[in-house]
């Protein structure tokens, strides 16, 4: 494919968008604007055995919610995004949450993981992915990883093509027509460090959802409106994501790193 030199005016914008959620994913700032206090403190609030509980569901989260939230969804690319009805599913889901307190907000965990990755997928296919392609589900778990980052992450390494480059890794032993065919097995051994590496970043933007919720003054409403705080921050970091593949495919990844590259540069003059 030739290279096109230079963006048109609407895709320039796009990706300047794009490039604003992906380097500043702050779902602390969301929830401590939200409910008053910092994060810090809502943490307290948490039993140190729910950090365990975390680590150690995570992970089986993740894989049981890969197949299930995405498997079910019309595989027809370029489908408009149901970005409201998943919100509902999402509030839904945090209203149980809030009203039973934390061994819901726990048990709650798996679904709200599956609504949001739903959602994630959803918005894919409306960017033209194609859900059948074993590398765009891939793809929407990168997502998670995204979404987990904090305004700190700021370095190279932890940047938004950084940690695209570093869940690439964790693929590069499987071998092409693995891909291809879509026959990557949980149990791969690639698969098992993708999955654990995305969880770790996962769990920082879930613990300080679950944080906010356990505060004394929310109940099952806020609850909701935790939970819709939470799904529209990875909806924001989805959107921006697939905008940046979908630009890739039409430009080339070379021009659109490069332009993606000059807006960061530029926040730094």
């Amino acid at each position: 494919m030739t290279e096109i030199l230079q963006l048109i005016p609407e895709d320039a914008e796009a990706l300047r968008i794009a490039h604003q959620h992906l380097e500043h994913p702050s779902l602390a700032a969301r929830l401590t604007n939200f409910v008053g206090l910092p994060i810090e403190r809502s943490l307290k609030l948490l039993p140190k055995a729910w950090y365990e509980n975390l680590r150690q569901g995570m992970n089986r989260t993740l894989l049981t919610a890969l197949e299930w939230a995405i498997s079910p969804l019309d595989l027809q690319p370029g489908i408009s995004a149901q970005e409201g009805y998943h919100k509902l599913l999402a509030a839904t889901s945090g209203a149980l949450g809030g009203f039973f307190g934390l061994p819901a907000v726990i048990a709650e965990l798996p679904v709200s993981t599956t609504i949001t990755l739903r959602a994630i997928a959803d918005i894919a296919r409306s960017e033209g992915e194609d859900l059948g392609d074993l590398r765009t589900r891939l793809a929407c778990l990168e997502v998670l990883a995204l979404g987990g980052r904090t305004d700190e992450d700021d370095a190279a390494e932890t940047g938004y093509y950084g940690v695209r480059i570093v869940l690439a890794l964790h693929l590069s032993r499987v071998p092409e027509k693995v891909l291809e065919k879509s026959i990557l097995k949980p149990s791969h051994p690639a698969m098992v460090e993708l999955i654990a590496a995305i969880a770790a970043r996962l769990g920082i933007v879930v613990t300080e959802k679950t944080a906010v919720q356990m505060v004394p003054i929310l109940g099952a409403l806020s609850g909701a409106l935790v939970n819709v705080i939470f799904i529209q921050h990875f909806q924001d970091i989805a959107r921006a994501h697939f905008t940046v593949r979908r630009l890739e495919r039409s430009y080339g990844s070379e021009l659109i790193r490069r332009e993606y590259d000059n807006y960061s540069r530029a926040e730094h003059v």
